[in-house]
């Protein structure tokens, strides 16, 4: 049997279900718990000094001074149905869950868009941090659908996080440029997520860890930072988002990809919209018939379909 970690851990954190986060509410309040709803939460419930967050997220923390008796003989019992609590393989940090130990994320934004920029951020959290972050109401990019709300979260996590953060942003230019000689998407994103990891270790030199995404063989990013002379443990995996680190990445990535379309509505003298679709070809096509051809290579990514469909080059297999 593994022994119990020897330190009670700061904060305890859990994924809940819909129902189970109602459950667990309906006992708080029959047990006179304070309630509350701050924001990005479902709920928050406070008895003496222990606080028992449920965010809309999903992510269930407690904290405070009868948080073990809390996880025994409520959590565990009335919502999970199992024993676990504190028989956990001690990790870094006496047994904190492994998002709240010191790692970097790295997430991208922009992959799927005919225009627009591809922007790979990473972001270093240690326990303070992601505690704040949590707080702060950090979670995939893509299940905030507000680009201002994405702003003002994207603007908060550089304090948060110490400034331990890099964004890097490659141009409708650049990217046809880097596609021409790389020819694989994969290969690209690789590319861009070892320089922002490599940016990251500038600033966050104590970084021995990233977790990344599932997007493709991890091999490729390990390869792209060994070439830069970096060696860290690296792993993807798939809806890495669910980590508070790669989900600060994703705002970050997010945030840039927004600002770096807003530039490029600018040059082309209308908006352009986001994603690949009937809409987005529509404005190509009227993008083309006011510029001419040479405009999409400063706006898109012209190695879409989108492209061989707007220029009449449906059969041309350069074009995915």
């Amino acid at each position: 049997m593994n022994k119990p970690v020897a330190n009670q851990p700061h904060i305890y954190v859990r994924t809940l279900t819909a129902e189970q986060i109602v459950r667990l509410r309906t006992i708080l309040e029959a047990q006179g718990w304070e309630m509350k709803v701050p924001p990005y939460t479902h709920w928050q419930a406070r008895r003496e000094k222990t606080v028992v967050t449920a965010y809309t997220s999903g992510k269930l923390t407690v904290q405070g001074r009868e948080l073990e008796n809390f996880v025994l003989f409520i959590l565990e019992p009335e919502i999970l149905q199992e024993a676990g609590f504190g028989y956990e393989d001690a990790a870094p940090e006496a047994g904190l869950p492994a998002e709240f130990t010191p790692h970097g994320g790295s997430d991208e934004s922009g992959k799927g868009d005919y225009f627009g920029p591809l922007v790979i951020a990473a972001v270093y959290t240690d326990r303070r941090a992601a505690e704040q972050l949590l707080e702060l109401g950090v979670r995939d990019s893509k299940a905030i659908k507000s680009d201002p709300k994405i702003r003002r979260i994207a603007t908060a996590i550089p304090a948060i996080v110490n400034h331990r953060f890099a964004v890097v942003t490659i141009g409708p230019e650049a990217y046809n440029r880097l596609y021409a000689k790389i020819g694989n998407v994969n290969r690209m994103l690789a590319w861009g997520h070892a320089r922002a990891i490599e940016n990251l270790l500038q600033k966050a030199p104590e970084c021995t860890a990233v977790l990344a995404d599932q997007f493709g063989n991890e091999a490729l990013i390990k390869n792209a930072l060994l070439q830069q002379g970096r060696q860290i443990t690296l792993s993807q995996r798939t809806k890495a988002e669910s980590d508070i680190a790669v989900a600060a990445a994703s705002i970050m990535a997010r945030n840039a990809f927004v600002a770096g379309l807003e530039q490029l509505d600018r040059l082309a003298g209308s908006p352009l919209p986001k994603g690949a679709g009937t809409k987005v070809e529509q404005t190509a096509r009227e993008l083309v018939a006011r510029h001419g051809e040479s405009i999409l290579t400063r706006v898109a990514k012209t190695h879409f379909r989108t492209t061989a469909k707007v220029l009449g080059r449906e059969t041309d297999p350069n074009y995915c």
